[in-house]
């Protein structure tokens, strides 16, 4: 007769299993906490712009500034940047880490070509006599902007500290956890550049 080996979890094992489920579950949960955080955050700002959509105090005007075509290419950038991150994730869900950092790589030069042009924009608006303080409008279109900027890049660096985490790590749990809350802050920030997009830029041709 052959006898079947039946193991009983010990209480290591069973402790193990138990921290594996409370890291990923507890840090997805607090991050969905900060990503409704951040949604006050940009709701309050679009309000704010929403405001003082039409205070130019006799300067100079949206319209006479707002360039569709070359917003259209930033806005190319983001989303085609949240498809690669996308591919990014399938390729680390099948622990290919040549290809994942591959994915991750094109992501990162997307979103940075995005701040770029962003930065010019700026550079331009000003130079033009747009300004943080020319008018509440500015000032509303700026705060709006600056901010989901910083966020884009704040993405980008933690992107870059990930990327060397998985160098130096591989595929351990802990990183595939913060990879999946990276592609949710993310997809997050493209969601806002489409509201930016259609509220400030096409209703600010009109």
């Amino acid at each position: 007769m052959t006898s079947t080996k039946i193991e009983i979890p010990t209480v290591d094992m069973l402790d193990g299993e138990e921290h594996h489920h409370d890291y990923s579950g507890d840090t997805l949960f607090g991050f969905w906490i900060y990503i409704l955080s951040d949604c006050l955050l940009f709701g309050t700002l679009f309000a704010a712009y929403a405001v003082f959509s039409n205070s130019f105090a006799g300067g100079i005007e949206s319209n006479e500034l707002f360039n569709l075509p070359f917003v259209m290419v930033e806005t190319a950038l983001l989303l085609l940047s949240s498809y690669t991150f996308a591919i990014a994730m399938l390729k680390a869900n099948n622990h290919d880490m040549a290809e994942m950092k591959k994915w991750l790589a094109i992501t990162f030069g997307l979103g940075l070509g995005f701040l770029v042009l962003e930065l010019y924009e700026f550079y331009h608006f000003s130079h033009e006599g747009a300004t943080l303080s020319t008018s509440a409008y500015w000032s509303a279109f700026y705060a709006l902007l600056s901010t989901h900027g910083l966020h884009v890049f704040a993405g980008l660096v933690w992107m870059s500290v990930l990327y060397f985490h998985f160098k130096r790590d591989g595929f351990t749990e802990e990183n595939k956890t913060r990879l999946a809350c990276l592609s949710l802050f993310w997809h997050f920030l493209d969601i806002i550049w489409i509201c930016v997009f259609s509220m400030v830029y096409l209703m600010g041709v009109m």
